[in-house]
């Protein structure tokens, strides 16, 4: 099939800005295929980076169901030096945070990674930084305590009545700090309600028993089961969330009823448009 200059040069439509430009001005992410004009693309990969939102990078196209993600090469050709090195620092504090042999200096005038003994059951180990000398305990990062029960140790999984060693379910709860259910990076909750949007992969859970949330828009997670009225809102502020979130969808499906008539009277139009259009770049 032959392609003519006209469709080698015709401008393609930006899935961010909507914009139309030449198709050197574009970016095709490699995995989906999915085509932004290259400033689009470029500012959403800045914006990720320097916000330390996240280390992966999807598309940014909504409407994208294969979700590609951009390849550490794309991402180098189009943001500057700066921004790469921190992307790049940001993917090995990722590494790091994930890695049960790894941990940082708790110091805050060190940043130095400690390597610990690796062992069939991990436990609290005494680690000395290998750049400031000091001497802490790798389960809760503070000074070494010989024969004290460390806190940093104890089990997750909690039962009611806290036996067996357990801790109880209320001082679970009250955790300051929990990993994300998805991609285990740590996460501190030090105020507002429980449902928790991770920074790191943008999944939605319950701070309480971890449960997914992303396709629980309405919050009906809260109304019943053990985490039943522990959103940490008043009543009166859900059903507000939930009227908005109906008014929403009904406002939509009204205005796309409103618009079908005009969307109807002018598509013969707009078939004429891209007829003519064809038929000029054929010509050319």
């Amino acid at each position: 099939m032959s392609t003519s200059l006209g469709e080698l040069t015709a401008p393609l439509a930006c899935k961010l800005c909507l914009g139309l430009f030449p198709p050197w001005d574009m970016s095709t992410v490699s995995q989906c295929r999915c085509v932004f004009c290259s400033e689009c693309l470029k500012r959403y990969v800045e914006l990720l980076i320097t916000e330390n939102l996240q280390t992966v990078i999807t598309c940014p196209g909504s409407a994208c169901l294969n979700h590609g993600q951009l390849q550490d090469s794309e991402i180098e050709s189009i943001v500057c030096a700066d921004v790469m090195q921190r992307y790049r620092r940001l993917q090995f504090e990722r590494e790091v945070l994930l890695d049960p042999w790894r941990t940082w200096c708790p110091s805050s005038s060190c940043q130095a990674v400690c390597q610990l003994e690796e062992t069939e059951v991990p436990t609290p180990q005494l680690l000395q930084c290998p750049a400031c000398g000091l001497r802490f305990c790798s389960g809760c990062q503070a000074d070494w305590h010989a024969g004290e029960v460390c806190q940093g140790s104890l089990p997750t999984m909690t039962s009611p009545s806290g036996e067996n060693g357990s801790v109880d379910k209320t001082e679970e709860d009250e955790a300051l700090i929990k990993r994300c259910p998805k991609c285990k990076v740590y996460i501190e909750r030090d105020e507002g309600c429980a449902q928790m949007v991770c920074k790191n992969c943008r999944h939605a859970f319950c701070w309480y028993c971890l449960q997914s949330l992303d396709n629980d828009v309405l919050l009906i997670h809260y109304d019943h089961g053990p985490c039943r009225k522990k959103l940490g809102h008043s009543r009166a502020s859900v059903i507000w969330h939930r009227t908005q979130v109906v008014g929403m969808f009904a406002g939509c499906g009204l205005l796309f009823l409103l618009a079908s008539p005009f969307l109807l009277l002018a598509l013969p139009f707009i078939l004429c448009y891209k007829c003519n259009r064809n038929h000029r770049d054929g010509n050319l």
